[in-house]
């Protein structure tokens, strides 16, 4: 997801008003905007105000911080037992493992909660209950930049082999970043999993078992190493400390040949008057058998109480207009099937029509594992080690395996 600056702003004030019988509601939110104008705090001042107005004896406080910090935040005051009544984050598995969350059912009207896709809904449960209530959604296809291929005489790849051909000719061209590969911080896990699964891998096997060091994804990095990062194909910029937001920006500036992208990149490249194509990531040996999906989470602490008023603000957060008025703005995917239905059929939304084709098809990350934010953490922080020169990403990728097995057993 596209993110800004942090901004940290309360929405009318703070802590409760002076009638005693009115209840403010605590959110935390990632913001999606990719600058001030449109940052999600504007997006959730208007949200509030119009949930306000009809329910007068609510408040809703929101604070919004950018996605390098938002899940970072909300942790720290979960572990300050301070926890928020809402938070919008990326991760919520760990939190229902340890008791603190509310059902979605306990929330929820029914038709609310039988909206979900499917696939979102399930993929928010922990053993057969959901607790994560998917918020948005993206899939990922590879973007390239038409006039640099052009320029080339590149052709869109289908194959990694391909995709190495166009970004040696891109190279011969003097393109900065044949393929922008972020293994940095921000959004690794992204990148991680869907080289994995182009490679026929994946973070765990069929089962559900981590499996981060398979034969399948050391294949994977290794060609990665050997045949894109040591022949200097990916940029100036050290993979690993190449970050997801600024290979989007090095996109939207011309100085990108190819990379992973979600929706929102669409505007941001056009905004800046970038020709490009869109096809669908390259495997090994043909276009890849799965995309990645990513769905991100709205949450809620039982710490507080209110759960009535949480129920009902929610209720109206996931209203078909909220949902297709966010969806729009920030080019993502909506997680409810009727909102999805308007979005597939409605002429201003024709450009989403191919991710939204995927999500159904996709992968998500393993959210439902308790470890799974330990696991992306330790990936976050590792992963760019098993493209340096010199490196092995056998060993790299068994020492996050170790740390996941860990993880998982809670030890």
């Amino acid at each position: 997801m596209v993110s800004a600056v942090g901004m940290t702003a309360a929405l009318g004030g703070c802590g409760l008003t002076g009638d005693s019988d009115t209840t403010t509601l605590k959110l935390v939110a990632a913001d999606y905007g990719d600058s001030r104008a449109n940052g999600s705090q504007t997006y959730w001042n208007e949200l509030a105000k119009a949930y306000e107005s009809q329910h007068p004896d609510t408040h809703v406080e929101v604070s919004v911080y950018s996605w390098n910090d938002v899940d970072r935040k909300v942790r720290e005051m979960v572990d300050a037992g301070d926890p928020p009544d809402m938070a919008q984050i990326g991760a919520y598995s760990d939190y229902a493992a340890k008791g603190l969350l509310y059902r979605a059912d306990d929330l929820l009207s029914i038709p609310v909660q039988a909206d979900f896709v499917s696939q979102l809904a399930a993929a928010g449960q922990v053993r057969g209950v959901q607790y994560g209530m998917p918020f948005a959604a993206s899939t990922r296809v590879l973007f390239y930049n038409k006039a640099l291929f052009a320029k080339a005489g590149a052709t869109p790849p289908k194959t990694w082999d391909e995709l190495a051909s166009a970004a040696r000719a891109l190279k011969s061209e003097g393109v900065k970043y044949p393929y922008a590969l972020p293994l940095g911080p921000e959004e690794a896990q992204a990148e991680t999993m869907q080289w994995m699964l182009s490679g026929g891998g994946g973070y765990t096997d069929t089962v559900g078992t981590y499996s981060v060091d398979s034969p399948q994804n050391v294949d994977t990095f290794t060609w990665l190493k050997d045949d894109l990062v040591g022949p200097g194909l990916t940029g100036p910029v050290a993979p690993g400390k190449l970050n997801r937001a600024d290979a989007f920006a090095a996109f939207t500036h011309g100085d990108v040949g190819m990379l992973n992208g979600h929706p929102s990149l669409m505007k941001a490249a056009s905004a800046k008057g970038v020709k490009y194509g869109m096809v669908p990531t390259p495997g090994i040996d043909g276009e890849s058998k799965n995309t990645l999906g990513v769905s991100d989470w709205m949450t809620a602490f039982k710490k507080n109480g209110h759960q009535d008023q949480i129920g009902d603000f929610l209720d109206f957060v996931y209203s078909d207009d909220n949902v297709l008025d966010f969806s729009r703005e920030y080019d993502l995917l909506p997680v409810t099937t009727s909102a999805s239905e308007t979005m597939s059929s409605a002429a201003e939304d024709k450009a989403l029509k191919p991710f939204l084709d995927e999500l159904l098809l996709s992968e998500l990350y393993p959210v439902g594992d308790a470890s799974w934010a330990s696991v992306s953490a330790d990936v976050k922080k590792r992963i760019g080690q098993t493209v340096v020169s010199g490196g092995s990403p056998k060993a790299v990728l068994t020492e996050i395996q170790s740390s996941a097995v860990r993880a998982d057993s809670g030890s």
